[in-house]
């Protein structure tokens, strides 16, 4: 099976590298855990509300400095791992990862004493809190979750393509390269903008249970590198030179275009947040409807459409099918086919939280002013 996949490579450890690679998640845990706590960070309120107190809750910041960091340890090999070494382990990574995840989840779930638990399979998928938090909000699960899983991103890629001109040196695709250095300029970029993190779904609306540890950590960290698992063992792809730059540049230009739109989206969103009258970039007027003491923002891009930060993760995806130059391969394909199915059932389910926040009779209004789901003029 895995030879029809193409995967055989990823299943060539020995006994002890598998073992070793299995309990490697926990390990990277243990060592960021380290490092966010000793690390210096900046203290910020978020928009979550702290039911205790009624204020905004308070995040320790330093996912850039950390980040910064593994990046060093990682590329000078401090740690006598070979750089390619988390791809070639990455799925006894996740095997193991899944595993640490289903035991955070049960803790995180079940760990405090709670009476009369009904539906527990439901609760240990969905979760129960909303937040967690520990040594006095110095650390914070879902964001250690994402600084993990985004750090693991940009270096499960790096690995591959570590891999990938080991195994082809001048002979090896341009586009792994390119596709590795997307994905770093993706998280880093995230880091930059670590606090915007705080005023997004995941960190407002997701629960603590098995489907966001597991989609924070694993998923975002280990699998969506999933193409690369197909594509870094095929080397470059010929393209005559008449069309290699337009391959190469095309593919960045997609990419920087889903990213401008993805960026300027959740940057205008959360300059709405914090200062409700200011204008974005100090151009668009903020316009919005009014839901008792809500606001629900309807002008610049959030006037386009109601998710069309969504229409930039599917450019960036769409530019990494397209990079690797092999456009007929399968797994060129599986980022981009994973994001749009994602995006659309949660637009679809945050269509329903938000009916329920701001009123059925309100998100009516905004859904008739701004028509559009994700893409303007399709859906």
């Amino acid at each position: 099976m895995v030879e029809w996949l193409g995967t055989g490579h990823l299943f060539e450890l020995s006994r002890a590298e598998a073992i070793a690679g299995f309990l490697t998640p926990l390990a990277i845990c243990a060592a960021f855990f380290l490092a966010q706590l000793v690390l210096p960070a900046r203290r910020v309120p978020g928009y979550v509300v702290n039911p205790a107190t009624g204020e905004p809750r308070n995040y320790r910041l330093n996912g850039l400095l950390v980040f910064a960091l593994a990046q060093i340890v990682w590329a000078l090999e401090l740690t006598g791992m070979p750089r390619d070494w988390f791809y070639r382990s990455t799925t006894y990574q996740v095997a193991g990862g899944t595993v640490l995840c289903l035991i955070f989840a049960i803790l995180a779930v079940f760990g405090r004493s709670r009476s009369g638990t009904e539906r527990p399979l439901a609760a240990l998928w969905t979760g129960r809190a909303l937040e967690l938090s520990f040594f006095n909000e110095r650390f914070d699960v879902k964001m250690f979750l994402y600084v993990v899983g985004g750090t693991m991103l940009s270096l499960n890629a790096l690995s591959g393509a570590a891999y990938h001109h080991g195994l082809f040196g001048e002979a090896s695709n341009p586009g792994v390269f390119l596709y590795a250095g997307f994905l770093t300029f993706y998280v880093l970029d995230y880091f930059i903008f670590e606090r915007v993190q705080l005023y997004t779904y995941d960190v407002i609306h997701e629960r603590l249970g098995f489907k966001m540890i597991w989609g924070g950590l694993i998923v975002y960290g280990w699998l969506y590198i999933l193409p690369l698992w197909g594509m870094a063992v095929y080397p470059d792809p010929g393209i005559s030179s008449a069309w290699k730059d337009v391959w190469l540049v095309g593919s960045t230009a997609l990419f920087l275009a889903g990213w401008g739109i993805a960026r300027g989206a959740n940057m205008q969103k959360y300059t709405f947040k914090r200062w409700p009258d200011r204008r974005f970039l100090g151009l668009i007027e903020p316009e919005y409807i009014e839901a008792g003491d809500r606001k629900i923002l309807c002008s610049g891009l959030w006037g386009v459409a109601r998710h069309f930060n969504y229409l930039g993760e599917g450019f960036f995806s769409l530019a990494i099918a397209l990079v690797f130059g092999h456009f007929a391969n399968p797994w060129a394909w599986t980022y981009f086919v994973f994001i749009v199915g994602l995006f659309i059932c949660r637009q679809r389910q945050d269509d329903q939280l938000c009916a329920e926040k701001y009123g059925a009779e309100k998100w009516a209004e905004y859904r008739a002013r701004v028509k559009w789901r994700i893409i303007p003029g399709v859906y």
